[in-house]
């Protein structure tokens, strides 16, 4: 009895201490998991802003953990008026961003450093384009869009990545039926197609939409117009997302917040294929901002301000067409832009008057938004860069 007493006492001992064994392998391999999850939520952005009477003083670089919301303002590049709107180069090795100041306009280069992915800047240039809201660049050219002279302007981008001097501005003439919002021409985007062949530029004081050819190694005139399309009247075209193969084109428009469907042939020829809406109560001041495609295409986002605050789901049909699937308020006030991350995970929404970013959990399969409550405090953001 005694021999078998002491068997089973050891038994005993040796099954507690596996228990223990595998107790302390399962809080190893938690803490190991939860440790990879926050390293792959988190993410770093730069922020473009307004300056002038505001409390920004530049373009923000910022590490957020989409888990917890804590953020880390790494960086502020100072110095720059209204760096209202940001592009990488393609390698990411640079940024430009435009200094939208009137008359006194300006388009910057900066360089990243690789490790910290501070900005170091390199370069400013005065820009022909009053007010430039956009900006884009390729290995040869940086293309502004000036809001206020309702024009473009391709710069030489320098092989050091600076910014050089301005080859070509075209004006846009004309008008449309809203007089207090379309009396002239206001250059809001442009925008390369995905293998940059094509720039197409949105017109809110228009309604037009015009296709430029691109030629990289064209040295006085390398866009030569293609083609141009009348959306509808008194919508007033602000950005457009194109899909991945470039083919077609999602056009949201300011004053309405109509969304056009468009198609892109390879030569620049744009049509109508669709229009629906983000509003479809039908609000006054709806003030549509940006709109963006999630990373595997099956999915439309768009963003409205005014009295909406508020961000609209599509769901992307086979042919290209749209289909609403639902609205979402955005928790602030002035979601002026919001970013997609790469994984397609997140959301980030920037909003303009109450100076916060919010966090929206996204369900990669059916596109849809969960607010996770968390938001970042950021001075007046209007643009947001993911790395």
């Amino acid at each position: 009895m005694q021999n078998n007493f002491l068997i089973l006492t050891s038994l005993n001992n040796n099954f507690t201490n596996m228990n223990r064994f595998f107790n302390f392998l399962a809080l190893i391999f938690l803490t190991a998991t939860m440790a990879c999850t926050s390293a792959h939520n988190t993410y770093t952005m730069l922020i473009g802003t307004y300056t002038e009477g505001t409390n920004s003083k530049g373009i923000y670089l910022i590490k957020v953990d989409a888990n917890t919301g804590n953020a880390d303002t790494m960086y502020v590049a100072e110095d720059v008026v209204n760096p209202s709107y940001l592009a990488f180069s393609a390698d990411k090795q640079q940024v430009y961003a435009v200094s939208e100041n009137g008359n006194n306009s300006s388009v910057n280069a900066f360089a990243v450093d690789e490790t910290t992915k501070k900005l170091q800047f390199i370069n400013i240039v005065k820009s022909p384009d009053a007010d430039p809201c956009y900006i884009a660049a390729t290995d040869e050219h940086i293309v502004t869009a000036g809001y206020s002279s309702g024009s473009l302007t391709v710069h030489e981008r320098n092989d050091d990545g600076s910014v050089g001097n301005g080859l070509q501005t075209i004006y846009h003439k004309g008008s449309s039926i809203n007089a207090e919002r379309q009396a002239k021409p206001h250059v809001h985007q442009t925008i390369f197609t995905p293998d940059q062949t094509l720039l197409l530029v949105c017109d809110l004081g228009t309604d037009k939409i015009t296709s430029y050819r691109y030629h990289p190694n064209e040295r006085t005139k390398p866009l030569v117009v293609a083609d141009s399309i009348t959306v509808k009247l008194g919508s007033g075209p602000r950005h457009l997302a194109f899909n991945c193969e470039g083919s077609v084109a999602y056009l949201l428009q300011e004053i309405d917040g109509t969304l056009t469907v468009l198609s892109v042939d390879k030569s620049g020829q744009l049509a109508v294929l669709q229009e629906v809406t983000t509003n479809p109560q039908n609000v006054a001041d709806v003030g549509a901002a940006a709109i963006r495609v999630s990373p595997d295409g099956r999915f439309v986002y768009a963003t409205n301000r005014g009295s909406c605050n508020n961000i609209t789901c599509f769901e992307v049909a086979a042919n290209g067409t749209l289909t609403m699937k639902e609205q979402t308020p955005t928790g602030g006030s002035g979601p002026r832009d919001f970013a997609l991350t790469s994984d397609g995970k997140y959301v980030f929404v920037a909003h303009q008057y109450t100076h916060n970013i919010t966090i929206f959990e996204r369900n990669i399969n059916t596109g849809h938004l969960t607010a996770t409550g968390k938001e970042v405090a950021t001075n007046t953001p209007v643009c947001v860069l993911m790395y």
